[in-house]
């Protein structure tokens, strides 16, 4: 019994190491494979096993469809990934139609992970990726009749179908899987996907961006207050991303010409924007805080902040300077997913998001506000006070202008509507 609980942990352990599950899910599929290695075992092979398990889970009737295709994908990642047992697919014959054989999924979400770092994808879009794909072999593991892990064009193509038609996602995030898969049908498969493009990406209409009008802007930064108050000023003021908010450094904010640099944004490009004036007092006072935490973590000789590319390497005391310590710390340490050094990250996006949530709430405002509307309103504002879509477009960090010209629409709402030929009807007739 004490080997059994042991090798439940180290599996429990494995999840949350190599990724293949999130971590509020990884209990329960320890939880499943603790309640088959329960049952009496029998001669039959372990791939039949496993299918009379699950049979019998549906039979009792107290578990419905997705827990039954946990507890399936459990069982495949605890013998097939975690104990490597050569006996699953004993009765089972090879799929055929062309497919890439993947004896290990977990060696493909490996090399997936390491084309990415290659190619210097960001962090986030690994994790993305990184999640597309395992959802992918889930679905693999689940359907009928696909016991061996292959994959095929015609598969790709099932998933995404899946996505669209049993999971109603939307067609941006079909597009996002679909982008996942490719690059891991290119770049570690080795897949032909000739014919693939048209048929699965979805096509996605124009939309046009949630604006606050100026009163509004008001009534949600008035609700607000403490750093979150200052981060959506920002944000306002010079049209930043939330995530380039969050990730400023000190060295970044230049006071005297009035200026916040925005380095390696969205498409690992630089640009600068305005540093707004009616934030820079506010914005001193927090640095003299941050400077005093920045003390402390040197008096507790923690490990520098995290810095891009090679400059750790090549200039080992950078991470511990001021200038490269972040505007907007965390209160907690926590661990370097790549580097796996416990050091100070910047302060999470979610702060923020909450923060403007529930500003929204108290603001009474209606429309469907986020983080991210303050930086459509920064674009808008601009336009309505007559300022170039040229400058504007730098401002942002837009690749085309025609990014930039949606907020035209926005503006010729904004303006005062032209006179209903009902009102004009009325007048006439008083």
């Amino acid at each position: 019994m004490r080997e059994l609980e042991t090798s439940l942990q180290q599996f429990a352990e494995f999840l949350l190491r190599t990724r293949l599950a999130k971590p509020n899910t990884a209990p329960y599929l320890v939880r499943w494979v603790r309640h088959f290695l329960a049952r009496p075992a029998t001669d039959i092979p372990l791939a039949d096993r496993v299918e009379q398990f699950c049979e019998s889970l549906e039979r009792e009737g107290r578990f419905v469809d997705w827990q039954i295709r946990q507890a399936n994908q459990a069982l495949r990642i605890y013998f097939l990934n975690f104990l490597k047992r050569p006996d699953w697919n004993q009765s089972v014959a090879a799929p055929t139609g062309g497919g890439a054989a993947l004896p290990d999924p977990l060696a493909v979400l490996e090399l997936v992970r390491t084309r990415l770092r290659t190619r210097h994808y960001s962090c986030r879009t690994e994790q993305t990726y990184i999640d597309w794909v395992r959802r992918f072999f889930e679905y693999l593991s689940t359907r009928q009749g696909q016991s061996l892990p292959s994959v095929s064009v015609d598969d790709v193509r099932d998933f995404l179908t899946h996505l669209a038609v049993q999971r109603h996602v939307s067609a941006s995030s079909q597009n996002q899987a679909y982008s996942a898969l490719l690059f891991m049908c290119r770049e570690v498969l080795q897949l032909d996907i000739t014919g693939l493009t048209p048929t699965v990406r979805a096509r996605r209409g124009p939309r046009l961006p949630v604006v606050l009008s100026v009163p509004e802007t008001a009534d949600l930064l008035g609700a607000m207050s403490g750093s979150a108050r200052l981060m959506a000023g920002l944000i306002y003021g010079g049209g930043l991303r939330v995530s380039e908010c969050c990730e400023l450094r000190i060295k970044d904010i230049d006071f005297e010409q009035g200026l916040i640099f925005v380095r390696s944004g969205k498409g690992d490009k630089d640009r600068a924007t305005l540093l707004p004036e009616a934030s820079r007092e506010d914005l001193r006072v927090h640095l003299q805080k941050v400077a005093v935490l920045h003390a402390l973590d040197r008096r507790a000789s923690l490990a520098g902040v995290w810095l891009p590319d090679a400059l750790e390497r090549k200039y080992p005391n950078a991470g511990k300077e001021l200038g490269w310590f972040w505007v907007f710390p965390s209160h907690v340490l926590s661990t370097d997913p790549r580097a796996g050094i416990v050091r100070r990250h910047h302060i999470s996006d979610s702060v923020i998001q909450k923060a403007v949530k529930a500003a929204v709430l108290q603001a009474g405002i209606h429309k469907p506000a986020s983080v991210h509307t303050l930086r459509h309103s920064f674009a808008t504002h601009l336009l309505l006070g007559g300022v170039d879509i040229r400058q504007i477009q730098e401002y942002l960090g837009h690749a085309n202008v025609e990014t930039t010209m949606v907020y035209t629409h926005v503006v010729r709402d904004l303006r005062t509507p032209a006179r209903s030929p009902l009102d004009l009807l009325q007048e006439r007739q008083r």
